[in-house]
């Protein structure tokens, strides 16, 4: 099957991954999108996309994370959003940090999680929501691994200045293969730019040509 890739703004923003998560069951959107560009996120993911808010907002990418385990999300989370979510996924964790930004703060896929050193109190919590070995770590020195990162089943982008021994452990607790670069004209904070699973890519439309081979090459699970 090939590997799909789609290239967009949300209402001419670039920062899509603020708005969205995806995993290989699901892809969780805020409501700035249109029904066309749902279609083709779904098309290109080969999942259905599921419409909400967190914390009132859309900016789904900022406040959770997940993998097609379960999902962690801020302690902002209203009611309704909660039971929603239950119904997605199942198992919920609600992360009652001083830091909401979860999304932010945790790197994963279905195989392993790195998460920042600001959410330390919070491992066995998050272990056991997401199904999987959770280890602390870094990227490019930034505690923001959520969004200086972004992963699937397959590969991992990284922020350009992460060190080899951070992308030694990123790759050794995902399980997948790693590499650095950026989106969006140099951004280096690659979770804003893109929106990924094992079957596609959506891509800020500002992402360059040697940006979206880099993706290709991270994320094809036929490179």
């Amino acid at each position: 099957m090939a590997f799909n890739f789609f290239r967009t703004t949300f209402n001419g923003d670039p920062n899509i991954g603020l708005f969205s998560r995806a995993t290989n069951k699901l892809c969780l959107m805020g409501s700035n999108v249109s029904g066309k560009a749902r279609e083709r996120m779904e098309e290109t993911l080969g999942v259905k996309v599921h419409m909400c808010t967190l914390a009132g907002t859309d900016l789904i990418g900022i406040f959770c994370s997940c993998n097609s385990n379960g999902i962690v999300v801020t302690k902002l989370i209203e009611k309704h959003e909660l039971a929603i979510l239950k119904n997605l996924f199942g198992k919920v964790a609600v992360i009652d940090s001083k830091e909401t930004a979860i999304g932010n703060l945790v790197l994963c896929n279905d195989n392993g999680c790195v998460i920042s050193p600001k959410l330390k109190k919070f491992k066995d919590q998050i272990e056991e929501c997401l199904g999987c070995k959770t280890e602390i770590g870094t990227l490019a020195g930034f505690d923001l691994v959520g969004s200086t990162g972004i992963a699937s089943n397959v590969g991992c982008l990284c922020h350009r200045g992460a060190s080899e021994e951070e992308l030694k452990k990123v790759e050794e607790m995902l399980k997948v293969r790693t590499d650095i670069g950026t989106v969006a004209y140099g951004t280096p904070y690659i979770k804003a730019g893109v929106i990924v699973n094992d079957k596609g890519i959506i891509i800020s439309q500002s992402s360059t040509g040697p940006e979206l081979g880099r993706a290709d090459e991270v994320f094809n699970p036929e490179r």
